[in-house]
């Protein structure tokens, strides 16, 4: 596991004192006179206005980024990134929210309800994660551990609004159904495919799978919690913090 007192001095390293050339472009979005705009680099173009998102939106509504909770009443949210409960120790995040694109949204609604049947429910760690949060991240985890968070250069499914870290619950107590390591763990347990588990471990995790996968999710293989959407690459990368979001006028939620 880290330390956390090293991660913590890393994290408040100034954004525009990180060296961006081990990653091959300039990175825009953090310097404050650029303004909310487009940020182009040579790789990458990151959405951090709100009035070019409020566009988008309108031009085609499968890129709202939704409250889950607010359109999926009965899902659990903990959003350890708004807690010290996390691999840095510390809270990245102002406000324990998750929010994800239309159709993903749509999809988890699907899910929660299928499960519901088996008298399980799903609960969330993270979803969009805004751009910067990415950035950061990479700064602070350890060489050997950079397959755990996603590369800046690359940018992250999160920041497009089509990942999320999720578990599943026993909706009679609340409780989580075992998985193979914590939220979060960087043992070579949190593989997907990870197969020296006990048997009900591996059931657990057969049932979250399938259920994903069932409706438009895919795998990702370092970490049995993180699923991404099919057709992310439609989706721009994303700047924009979840206070902001909240501003904008949502549309009503969608239909159950």
């Amino acid at each position: 596991m880290l330390n956390k007192q090293s991660l913590k001095k890393k994290w408040h390293t100034c954004p525009s004192k990180i060296n961006f050339a081990q990653f091959g472009f300039f990175i825009l979005v953090f310097i404050g006179s650029c303004g909310n705009n487009i940020k182009k680099t040579s790789q990458l173009k990151i959405v951090s206005s709100s009035s070019y998102y409020k566009k988008q939106i309108v031009l085609n509504p499968n890129f709202t980024l939704l409250d889950i909770k607010k359109n999926i009443p009965s899902i659990v949210l903990d959003i350890r990134y708004a807690t010290k409960n996390n691999f840095s120790g510390i809270a990245v995040y102002k406000r324990s929210q998750a929010y994800a694109r239309k159709p993903v949204v749509m999809a988890l609604q699907k899910i929660q309800q299928s499960l519901a049947k088996q008298g399980l429910g799903l609960k969330i760690y993270d979803a969009y994660r805004p751009y910067r949060v990415t950035v950061k991240f990479w700064n602070i985890t350890p060489n050997n551990k950079k397959e755990f968070v996603a590369n800046p250069a690359k940018g992250s499914r999160h920041n497009r609004g089509c990942a999320v870290d999720i578990t599943l619950i026993d909706l009679k107590t609340g409780n989580e159904l075992a998985m193979p390591t914590p939220y979060d763990s960087f043992l070579n347990m949190a593989y997907a495919d990870y197969a020296s588990l006990p048997k009900n471990v591996l059931k657990n995790r057969e049932i979250l799978q399938k259920v994903m996968t069932n409706n438009g999710f895919k795998i990702f293989k370092a970490e049995w919690w993180h699923f991404d959407f099919e057709g992310w690459e439609a989706y721009d990368l994303m700047d924009i913090e979840f206070e902001n979001l909240e501003k904008l006028n949502p549309p009503p939620p969608i239909a159950r």
